[in-house]
């Protein structure tokens, strides 16, 4: 009984400590960003492929990013804040570079959103939702392939 306690402790320490911190300043976009890492560490390359999808970055970004050791979320963060600003990638991914123990809100501050601010709520709503279909996907993977007839109808089912 106690190896089973100290096992279960030491799981939890773990994964408490394997949490990402995001210093965004906010603790409800904190815990979005957190979902969000949650949910694309289980498809990695899907989720890299739809960032390339939604905001038009290259594979060769997605990669760097990947290569500086960004954290899923931190890579979704950086393209929001980018898009948010009007500026490259690149842009973003330089002030992260040099200032990434100082956490996102204090990055975003230096790239010009202000804590508070209507860009500043834009970047959280959009958090929001990405968090919420994120889940939302991540529940409906694995339920079949598709291939039913949709219509509720079993072919099983006695007529009468």
């Amino acid at each position: 009984m106690r190896t089973l306690l100290l096992i279960s402790y030491c799981l939890v320490a773990f994964s408490l400590s394997a949490q990402t911190k995001f210093n965004t300043g906010d603790t409800e976009l904190d815990s979005d960003l957190s979902s969000i890492n949650t949910s694309a560490k289980l498809d990695l390359p899907a989720f890299n492929a739809d960032l390339t999808a939604t905001f038009g970055v290259s594979s060769k970004n997605i990669d760097y990013m990947t290569s500086i050791k960004m954290e899923p979320a931190e890579m979704y963060f950086a393209l929001e804040l980018a898009l948010a600003i009007g500026k490259p990638i690149e842009s973003v991914i330089d002030t992260y570079e040099a200032n990434r123990d100082k956490g996102w809100g204090y990055i975003a501050q230096q790239m010009g959103i202000k804590p508070g601010s209507p860009e500043f709520h834009a970047l959280k709503g959009k958090s929001k939702t990405k968090k919420e279909n994120a889940s939302k996907s991540s529940v409906n993977s694995g339920n079949g392939n598709g291939n039913g007839n949709g219509n509720g109808n079993s072919s099983a089912r006695k007529k009468k």
